[in-house]
């Protein structure tokens, strides 16, 4: 299947000025699904310059009834191709078909929530002194920067483009090299719906980080939205400084799942173990931790070790599989080796996993399973993109507590338990922007997420997303002041 890409600057589909292309593979066997420009700087310049342009121009970030209906116009596009959609993202991504179904499914809902929101950007008037009035209205940011993982990259694009098309901003996307292909699928969605002007939404995709760069860099960009690691989460903080970008960052996670002493362990097991290996284990809010009471602790160890231990690895086209290769060999090689590390360095190992025999290719890895108690252990404090659960055992509700917020990170957790005031008081006290009572990874359009400390800054989904794109405008005027 081949699906070659190019890039969109200015209304425009072309290669990119160097003439550079680079190949997508399928990580489930090394097969080359297409080719996509390999972007640099000029890109940058001459996408932004575009982006600007349309921006300045008014017609559009000052229309909310053409951003709506766009925006209502490439839901419908999506989802008349959200087969194909889907089987491209698997075949570029790896994930298992359904969820890559399920990931487009919730790409389309989520356009539809902002394009709802898109004329309900509303501000207010007050009195603030007799016959003197303050407005205050939101207005677009203008040119927003939108740099998207290749993780879940349908809805990790979207959950940023569509509010900031929404708020009326014009964008510059760059995709993650290995998911280029599909990003370009649903950009040409957007660009094939009727009503968008030339310039509002443009993509470069690249191999390196040179368009990154000069988005993070520019001065005619005030938004950047990125979703990735901490580390460049940071790089882009400091470059990004002396132009005073807004920043929405998303820095990933190491959610830990509380399991107490009341629940029926083999179900929550099988739940957990699903929850750890979502996409591989390649998800920011993927159950890396469980936590559980002692008087359950070594039933979960043997029923959590066989849930993982059962679960079918395999290329995600086919049917019946459960999980999935990593993204890319070099991935792969980068977690196999902290996972050796863990392995050294663990109290107990309980299921050993490594490369299975046979695979089609070498971006595969089996779950590996843990159980260690220094919760300041490199394993239980670092985020290994992969299938490595860790688990730990506790004796009360403060240790639990305790333990699961020793941790630089703060994105999700979820709560397992049939004690309802009990799950709502240790929900209240863990440091995270997410928690789940009795299930995880549930994530929806109207409902805000984002994390604390180091997991990022601002919030992503729901109608909070839109303030990362907005500015709020005084307005002040004296009525009562005549003949000037």
């Amino acid at each position: 299947m081949s699906a070659d890409a190019l890039n969109l600057v200015g209304g425009t589909w072309q290669p990119s000025l160097a003439g550079r292309v680079a190949e997508s593979q399928n990580p489930a066997d090394g097969s080359v699904l297409g080719v996509f420009p390999d972007s640099g700087r000029e890109d940058a310049r001459m996408a932004v310059e575009e982006a600007a342009k349309a921006f300045n121009r008014a017609g559009w970030s000052q229309n909310p009834r053409l951003r709506q209906m766009v925006l209502l116009r490439w839901a419908d596009r999506m989802e008349q191709a959200q087969e194909s959609l889907a089987k491209l993202l698997t075949l570029e991504n790896g994930k298992v078909l359904a969820q890559s179904r399920g990931e487009i499914a919730a790409a389309v809902s989520e356009i539809r929530y902002y394009a709802g929101l898109a004329r309900y950007l509303p501000g207010h008037v007050f009195e603030v002194e007799p016959g003197c009035y303050s407005t205050l209205i939101k207005e677009a940011a203008g040119v927003t920067g939108i740099i998207v993982p290749w993780n879940a990259p349908a809805v990790l694009l979207i959950r940023s483009l569509a509010p900031a098309l929404a708020a009326g901003c014009t964008a510059v996307v760059k995709p993650a090299a290995q998911t280029a292909l599909v990003s370009a699928a649903m950009i040409r969605a957007l660009h094939e719906a009727d009503g968008l002007p030339d310039g509002v939404v443009n993509l470069l995709s690249e191999t390196g980080a040179d368009v990154a760069s000069f988005l993070v860099e520019s001065p005619d960009v005030e938004v950047i939205s990125f979703t990735g690691s901490n580390q460049v989460g940071q790089k882009i903080m400091a470059a990004a400084a002396p132009t005073m970008k807004r920043l929405s960052l998303e820095l990933g996670g190491k959610s830990c799942c509380l399991v107490f002493d009341d629940v029926d362990v083999a179900p929550v097991a099988d739940a957990l173990a699903r929850a750890a290996t979502i996409i591989s284990g390649q998800q920011c809010t993927a159950a890396r931790r469980v936590l559980v009471h002692a008087s359950r602790y070594e039933e979960m160890k043997a029923a959590l070790a066989g849930a993982l231990g059962s679960l079918r690895v395999g290329n995600g086209m086919d049917e019946g599989v459960q999980m999935g290769p990593l993204i890319d060999e070099a991935a792969c090689s980068h977690v196999e080796s902290r996972i050796q590390a863990t392995l050294d360095a663990a109290d107990e190992v309980v299921l050993r996993g490594g490369r299975p025999e046979g695979a089609a290719s070498s971006s595969f890895l089996l779950p590996t399973l843990v159980a260690h108690r220094d919760t300041g252990a490199f394993f239980i404090q670092e985020e290994i993109f992969g299938p490595l659960l860790v688990l730990e055992s506790f004796e009360d509700e403060a240790e639990a507590v305790g333990r699961a917020n020793h941790t630089e990170y703060g994105l999700s957790a979820s709560i397992w338990t049939r004690h309802g005031a009990r799950a709502m008081r240790v929900a209240r006290a863990l440091r995270n922007g997410t928690v789940w009572i009795n299930d995880h990874n549930k994530l929806f359009a109207e409902a805000e997420t984002g994390g604390y400390r180091r997991s990022g800054l601002g919030r992503l989904h729901g109608y909070d997303a839109l303030l990362d794109f907005l500015e709020t405008k005084h307005i002040y005027q004296d009525a009562g002041v005549v003949g000037v």
